[in-house]
């Protein structure tokens, strides 16, 4: 059993898990376009490739999984899912799974305006969301939208972009500033879909924040959901976090599943304000506050390698660890 990690960045900590359940019963190597990843250095194989936009990319991709005969590939970029998914009869033609939801699932999960359609289609809540300034002063004028606001991508990742607003001059400057801002990041290729409503206003909510993390398995069907409680943030990841038995929000993750009925993990922020949960994000890949749950007793990676063997997997064999917190904490490592 190989599997290839593409898009592996930082994520070293995510290979050492997949690295820990083969043992010797296969390799996890990384693909990234830096040879200065980190997760680089966790890998069996490190692999430099192209940019995920590059006319080649796929190709390389592919070669890799010939020439290393990979058996699964697992995506840590939004931004790189479309690209995989568009290309997967070529990697079904080589036998290899790409744990990604289909071409629907990722437009509903990397388009924000989609999420928020989504949520509410489900009965569930998300901050109110308009698409255009005009829409949102509108909104506030009458007493519909409330300060204070966040602006953000619709087609984001890593809480790139990001602002804040707490009157109408700074909405209107914040607005200007993040229309320049998607002109010179990465998100500016997949913004291009509908570069008018690029960017979405928000109202904020404030409260409780949680993460969920939403197993499915390769038909599509919810195995497991992992609540957390987020202490801090840190850069946009969770920084500390105590796994929760919260059975209303498993209950909103495993709807979330089973309608969605993604592949492997899905990444969900919640907020509970007042009594009432709103969701946020919902990412389908492992997220950064996925070793949360690993740490508290939730070993996702041993179900995934069950799964792509073709065997069950018991999940009674999951010891949860409840109300204990983990936090993260800085890691030197040598990348040359």
């Amino acid at each position: 059993m190989n599997i290839l990690f593409t898009c592996a960045g930082r994520r070293n900590y995510l290979l050492e898990y997949f690295k820990k359940e083969l043992g010797s019963n296969g390799s996890v190597m990384a693909a990234d376009m830096q040879k200065t990843a980190p997760a680089m250095i966790a890998a069996d194989k490190p692999f430099i490739v192209p940019g995920i936009y590059e006319p080649n990319y796929i190709d390389v991709l592919l070669n890799i999984c010939k020439s290393e005969k990979i058996n699964a590939v697992i995506s840590l970029n939004d931004l790189e899912l479309p690209i995989l998914a568009s290309h997967k009869e070529r990697f079904d033609n080589y036998n290899v799974k790409l744990l990604i939801p289909s071409q629907n699932v990722i437009n509903i999960c990397f388009d924000k305006w989609e999420t928020h359609k989504f949520i509410n289609s489900l009965g569930y809540k998300s901050p109110k969301t308009f698409l255009t300034l005009n829409e949102a002063i509108s909104s506030i004028e009458k007493n519909i939208l409330t300060f204070p606001l966040v602006l953000k991508p619709r087609w984001g990742s890593a809480s790139i972009g990001i602002e804040f607003s707490n009157n109408i001059k700074e909405l209107e400057l914040a607005y200007k500033l993040l229309n320049l801002k998607l002109s010179r990041t990465i998100l500016c290729e997949a913004s291009k879909e509908d570069i008018k409503h690029a960017i979405l206003i928000q109202e904020h909510v404030s409260g409780t924040e949680y993460g969920i993390d939403v197993l499915n398995n390769l038909n599509g069907e919810v195995a497991d959901v992992c609540v957390k409680e987020k202490l801090a943030m840190r850069a946009g990841e969770t920084d500390k976090a105590v796994l929760r038995n919260n059975t209303e929000i498993e209950k909103i993750g495993f709807q979330l599943g089973h309608n969605l009925s993604h592949i492997g993990n899905l990444d969900c922020d919640v907020f509970e304000k007042n009594g009432v949960y709103y969701i946020l994000e919902m990412n389908p890949r492992f997220g950064g506050g996925y070793p949360f749950s690993q740490m508290a007793g939730a070993n996702y990676p041993a179900a995934i390698i069950a799964w792509l063997q073709g065997k069950t997997f018991d999940f009674s064999s999951f010891k949860k660890r409840y109300n204990q917190i983990f936090a993260k904490c800085d890691k030197m490592v040598k990348v040359s």
